[in-house]
């Protein structure tokens, strides 16, 4: 299977730009063979935007309806991290349309990071797994990824591919470069992680999106700038895989 990611600034309440840059992704990927594409946290409408709760949506409002097309049109599954507007709460979520435009997951944010978070959203409370192509699929967003009790929960349930829709900013580099592929690696599951580039508001993004295997091999990976990136899952080497999760000894 092929993985594809794609790393931009934010569209910075530009909804019409977002769903275009989503679009174009969807169709590279498809050009190319990819099965799904990840975009980065509260794509819609930016991560760090002023109001989120009033521009909070739900999966039937018509940007969302806009990307489930897309994705059906393009025959390319498609996660994009949104606000998203359930009555009176408001979440850090993230949809995985399939590709025939059907909603396969929405995950809501369990590990909500800092005061700016958890003053705007409510955390949420479950795993998400679902089918996508051969792999057994899960989503975390950003924080949630950085907690190997989560890694290994989701692990735990069969999933071997986590896609990561994320806003990691200035200082922390090292999520992209240490955290995730060893999270891969331990647990023996393939990340997708999609962060936003360039300056938005006080943030300063990173980039460094990647795709890393099961091995923790780094198998693509962004510097600072918009990127697409795809990437094939490699076979599994059972000698390779971890086996944390069965050996764990419980003290």
């Amino acid at each position: 299977m092929k993985l594809a990611l794609w790393q931009g600034r934010s569209p910075a309440a530009d909804i019409d730009l977002a769903c275009a840059q989503a679009e174009a992704a969807l169709v590279a990927a498809a050009a190319l063979g990819a099965a799904v594409v990840v975009l980065p946290e509260i794509w819609l409408p930016g991560y760090n935007q002023p109001d989120i709760a009033v521009r909070a949506l739900t999966t039937d409002n018509p940007p969302m309806r806009r990307l489930s097309l897309a994705a059906k049109a393009s025959g390319t599954a498609l996660v994009v991290g949104y606000a998203e507007r359930d009555g009176d709460r408001v979440f850090n979520s993230a949809a995985c349309f399939g590709p025939d435009g059907a909603l396969l997951a929405n995950h809501r944010k369990l590990q909500l990071y800092g005061p700016r978070e958890r003053a705007i959203y409510q955390p949420g409370d479950a795993f998400t797994t679902f089918r996508l192509g051969d792999e057994i699929a899960s989503i975390l967003i950003c924080y949630d990824v950085e907690f190997a009790s989560h890694i290994k929960a989701v692990a735990d349930r069969g999933v071997t591919l986590i896609l990561v829709p994320t806003a990691n900013m200035t200082p922390y580099t090292h999520v992209a470069r240490h955290t995730v592929p060893a999270m891969a690696a331990n647990h023996g599951v393939t990340i997708v992680y999609a962060n936003y580039c360039g300056v938005e508001g006080d943030l300063d993004y990173v980039g460094l999106s990647l795709i890393a295997g099961p091995h923790g091999e780094i198998l693509a990976q962004a510097g600072d700038t918009p990127a697409f990136l795809i990437a094939e899952i490699p076979a599994r080497n059972p000698a390779l895989l971890s086996t944390q999760s069965s050996d764990l000894r419980q003290i």
